[in-house]
């Protein structure tokens, strides 16, 4: 599931990539930008914001329709992926879910199935709604404990979940966050630890930021990787006791939470 690491390292990989690259092909598979063309811009950066993705097009002199800088923006949702390789590989996804195609001179990136696509000429104001990124280096933990203690009565789960106080946490770090620091998804903010769940936060993300399978655990064997997320019913490897399920209603979304019973209160 794409979270914050996630983009991080899909942002590694369109760096590597497309940086400092002049596009030689640009195609953009969705009506609102069925006539756009970058091609001749140069890509000047790509860098993530929490679970956003920007790739920062630099502008042009030569008259064409798009001269100044712009940043496409996307977002992977729930099944989007960006694929990057040299020119001429078969792409890993059918061409119908390309909603995207990027080329330079030697490779080429392809953005399928991503949830959000579009040009923006302001990226920092657009996203300025975001909280401090956990995987950004100018990582302001004090200000992510300000804005999650400004919702003392919502249940943790649905707060680590809101990206306007903290951005990059998903629903995979988000249970696994709660059991390691004993808290139901359910404990009011008032009553966590802001401190220590944001650092836990923290650590966790920027311990997968490279990795191509995520871990909780420490461990990497296919079967261990988390503590409780996606192990509904499997005995809890701390306590035994089966893992539950649940979600936190309206205010914390409908998506599903993991949790165990016994160790987390």
């Amino acid at each position: 599931m794409p979270e914050g690491d996630t983009v991080f390292a899909t942002a590694a990989r369109l760096r590597a990539a497309l940086a400092e690259h002049r596009l030689t092909y640009t195609q953009f598979r969705v009506p609102s930008l069925a006539t756009a063309d970058l091609s001749g811009h140069e890509v000047a950066a790509v860098r993530s914001r929490g679970k956003h993705l920007l790739i920062d097009v630099a502008g042009t002199d030569d008259g064409g329709p798009i001269s100044d800088a712009v940043s496409i923006h996307s977002h992977l949702k729930m099944e989007g992926v960006w694929q990057v390789q040299p020119i001429g590989r078969r792409w890993h996804r059918p061409g119908h879910q390309a909603r995207v195609v990027l080329r330079t001179e030697t490779h080429e990136a392809v953005g399928f199935d991503l949830g959000i696509l579009e040009l923006l000429t302001d990226p920092d104001a657009a996203l300025d709604h975001l909280g401090p990124d956990l995987l950004a280096d100018d990582w302001d933990p004090a200000e992510a404990v300000r804005r999650i203690a400004t919702r003392p009565d919502d249940p943790i789960g649905a707060a680590l979940l809101d990206q306007r106080l903290l951005a990059g946490i998903g629903n995979v770090y988000r249970s696994e966050i709660c059991f390691l620091r004993g808290m139901l998804p359910t404990r009011p903010v008032a009553d966590a630890d802001l401190p220590a769940v944001v650092d836990l936060s923290r650590r966790m993300l920027w311990a997968n930021r490279h990795r191509t399978a995520r871990t909780t655990t420490g461990q990497t064997a296919p079967n261990a990787r988390l503590w409780v997320y996606g192990r509904r019913g499997k005995p809890c490897r701390r306590c035994q006791t089966p893992i539950e399920r649940g979600t936190l209603g309206s205010i914390g979304g409908d998506r599903t939470t993991y949790f165990c019973p016994r160790c987390q209160t």
